[in-house]
């Protein structure tokens, strides 16, 4: 994809102003940076001492590992459609 394909756009999470650029479309980039503003607010909100680093990394490991389990559930039913397409 070339450069000026690529959508750019400015987003606020917790807080700050994030440029992004990606090839998704403007909503679904808004969606992500939603997502991540809603899950860091809800891990401070059950850990007010959290500094923003910690806050950042927390929120990272809970995204990793919600899709690790998508994943894997995907993988099953996969196994399942599979299973019954034989």
């Amino acid at each position: 994809m070339s450069e000026q394909q690529k959508t750019r756009i400015s987003v606020e999470i917790y807080g700050q102003t994030y440029k992004m650029v990606g090839s998704e479309t403007t909503g679904h980039m808004r969606l992500v940076a939603s997502m991540v503003d809603d899950k860091m607010r809800e891990i401070q909100a059950h850990n007010s001492q959290l500094d923003i680093p910690k806050l950042a990394v927390l929120t990272a490991v809970n995204a990793v590992n919600d899709y690790i389990k998508v994943k894997e559930q995907l993988e099953i039913l996969e196994a399942e459609l599979k299973k019954l397409k034989d």
